[in-house]
């Protein structure tokens, strides 16, 4: 029988409980420098045919260097490439003249590896070296929204510079040679 008041007053308690607040929307500024940035990919330079991961070539040395020197003066953050001695080979004036980080991702056909290692890095918003491979660097392109005019980078081309400008504007693309 003593319970019977105290359950009562609990029941009471319980329902002169204060409603829960109502959640009110927070505003959320956009982030400025997330999918923005410069980005210049290039394809490794030459390499010797055959196995999997094999060295620069003399010619593909000289082309690492006529790299380095179109973009020593691009102000370059960080370099982006596959983890195959011929990408790093092409990178390594640019990383040890102008002190760069690197880092890695996988080369894939769609493009993805890239943009998620960015992601994961935080570095959107800076000015980005990516070294690839014929078959990765237009699906890179399309994974940054740039749109190239190829389809494809043939087996013997290895002098293209694919510059890709992102703003909250939009993207624009330049290609040269180098």
């Amino acid at each position: 029988m003593r319970l019977l008041p105290i359950i009562f007053c609990l029941c009471i308690l319980a329902a002169c409980k204060p409603k829960a607040p109502v959640r009110q929307p927070v505003p959320v500024s956009e982030d400025t420098t997330f999918l923005t940035g410069t980005f210049y990919l290039v394809r490794h330079a030459e390499r010797y045919p055959g196995g999997m991961d094999t060295s620069l070539t003399a010619e593909g040395f000289q082309r690492a260097g006529l790299l380095y020197e179109r973009l020593k003066n691009a102000r370059l953050d960080k370099i982006y490439l596959t983890p195959y001695r011929r990408c790093i080979q092409t990178a390594d004036s640019l990383r040890i003249k102008q002190h760069l980080d690197t880092c890695f991702y996988q080369a894939d056909t769609t493009g993805e590896s890239l943009i998620y290692e960015i992601t994961r890095h935080g570095d959107w918003g800076k000015r980005i070296l990516v070294i690839g491979h014929s078959n990765t660097l237009v699906p890179a392109l399309r994974g940054l929204r740039a749109k190239p005019h190829m389809a494809a980078i043939g087996e013997d081309e290895y002098n293209w510079l694919f510059i890709v400008h992102k703003t909250s504007a939009g993207t624009t693309l330049t290609e040269d040679c180098y």
